[in-house]
């Protein structure tokens, strides 16, 4: 895996971004979903750039979804 591929910069650019809005809107509103669902997506760019993209937008859809069960 080449680290300084030009894909994989943006692609983790744009989900570290997405992370971090979750992991900070979760920690001001003191609401764990959310909080949890950045650190989910956080840890995911450990992997290979098609696994982490996988489990972001899993991630994305259980959050949204959590959240408008109320939780």
């Amino acid at each position: 895996m080449d680290l300084l591929d030009q894909k994989y910069l943006w692609a983790s650019c744009l989900w570290g971004a997405i992370a971090g809005g979750y992991m900070l809107y979760g920690w001001r509103q003191r609401s764990a979903i959310p909080f949890l669902g950045g650190a989910v997506m956080t840890g995911a760019c450990f992997f290979a750039t098609v696994p982490m993209t996988l489990i972001c937008i899993a991630t994305l859809v259980v959050v949204h979804w959590l959240l408008k069960q109320g939780y």
